[in-house]
């Protein structure tokens, strides 16, 4: 491999390093996909504790902060010497003499600190932990910081992309496990036994491979009622999204053991007495597990997007549940685009996220690749 080429793993490494291992030093050599480990890992650390990065209640509305532009993080302070002292300028509202509209002054002659691991909005840690520390808090509670702006209702944007990030990055695992487990069943049986099993399987997938998906997601999202709690309709629209999701990857798994059932080690396997289930789970699945991680990675983004257009077109998740597609139906009329352009900060995470999915799929499909060199 390349990476004994470079001389970062010697001969003697080689030989004796596990599939695992061979899989970390390949996948090492993708700097995209090192980027997006890093950039994916930080998204699912905001995704475990939202609150903990949010800077104020995401469901708080503030009537004298509707369309409040984005505030800027001062880090040095340089009236008192060059210190590290984080502080915003806040903004006062004012009425235009000459449009009368309102419009926000910056205040330049105060400054407000930011505490660092400050107290703010209490919130659960975990969804267990009661707690009110924050990584960063305004100094003074009625001089709330709007890094990214506020909505119409006055609600910080900022905060509510990080309280949409444990929506969004979770319902993409969650569709993309359940999605796993019907492919990796289903793909299994029919590679594995054949016949008539494999026959009726392989029609069942054609059928859903011949439908359009987004007509599919939007009649299926349609029947939900529109009453339901927001744990009932996160749950349903996590299966939606797997049941359109696992066709292809039990293509792939059929294909994989339609390969190794006849592989000596199998034979093997088989004439010492292993059992069925022995066989597939022990030997033959272990085989290309980084072949389905690498679809996995890849399949997360799909679940995103598809999550995200559901809500965004109003089929999908409802507020007062807070994800990044209900958040963007903030910025489908004419006055966000000309006059509140932040809205649209929360399609920023969405390309951030998919962006970095996609990195680290690609270097993981790449690294589990045994020609590639």
């Amino acid at each position: 491999m390349a990476a004994l080429a470079e001389g970062a793993v010697d001969a003697k490494q080689m030989a004796v390093a596990s599939q695992w291992q061979l899989l970390w030093w390949a996948f090492k050599r993708h700097r995209l996909a090192m980027v997006g480990l890093v950039v994916v890992v930080a998204l699912y650390i905001v995704a475990a504790i939202p609150g903990f990065f949010a800077v104020n209640d995401p469901a708080r509305q503030n009537a004298r902060a509707a369309f409040h532009p984005p505030q800027t993080i001062h880090f040095f302070d340089t009236d008192e010497g060059f210190a590290f002292r984080p502080y915003f300028h806040p903004y006062a509202l004012r009425r235009d003499p000459v449009s009368l509209a309102a419009v926000y002054v910056e205040d330049t002659s105060r400054k407000i600190p930011l505490e660092i691991f400050g107290k703010g909005y209490e919130y659960n840690l975990f969804g267990l932990f009661p707690t009110d520390r924050h990584m960063f808090a305004s100094s003074d509670a009625r001089q709330p910081l709007f890094l990214l702006g506020a909505d119409r209702l006055g609600r910080c944007v900022y905060s509510r992309i990080m309280q949409g990030a444990q929506i969004s990055l979770s319902l993409g695992l969650v569709g993309v496990f359940l999605s796993l487990t019907i492919g990796v069943v289903l793909g299994g049986i029919s590679g594995y036994f054949g016949g008539r099993l494999d026959f009726g399987i392989q029609r069942v997938i054609e059928f859903i491979l011949s439908l359009p998906s987004i007509p599919i997601w939007l009649a299926l999202a349609a029947a939900m009622p529109q009453d339901w709690p927001a744990t009932t309709q996160y749950f349903m629209i996590t299966v939606i999204l797997s049941l359109t999701g696992w066709a292809q990857l039990a293509r792939v798994v059929r294909g994989r053991f339609l390969s190794l059932r006849t592989e000596e080690f199998v034979v093997a396997a088989r004439l010492d007495g292993a059992s069925e289930g022995r066989v597939i789970f022990r030997h033959m699945l272990p085989s290309f597990m980084s072949h389905i991680i690498a679809s996995i990675t890849l399949a997360i983004p799909a679940m995103i997007l598809a999550e995200t257009s559901l809500s965004f077109l109003g089929l999908g998740l409802q507020p007062p549940t807070i994800s990044w597609g209900v958040l963007l139906r903030e910025a489908q009329n004419i006055r966000s685009i000309a006059t509140a352009p932040w809205l649209f900060a929360p399609g920023a995470a969405v390309v951030v996220a998919v962006m970095a999915l996609n990195f680290l799929g690609d270097g993981l499909r790449d690294a589990a690749d045994p020609y590639n060199k």
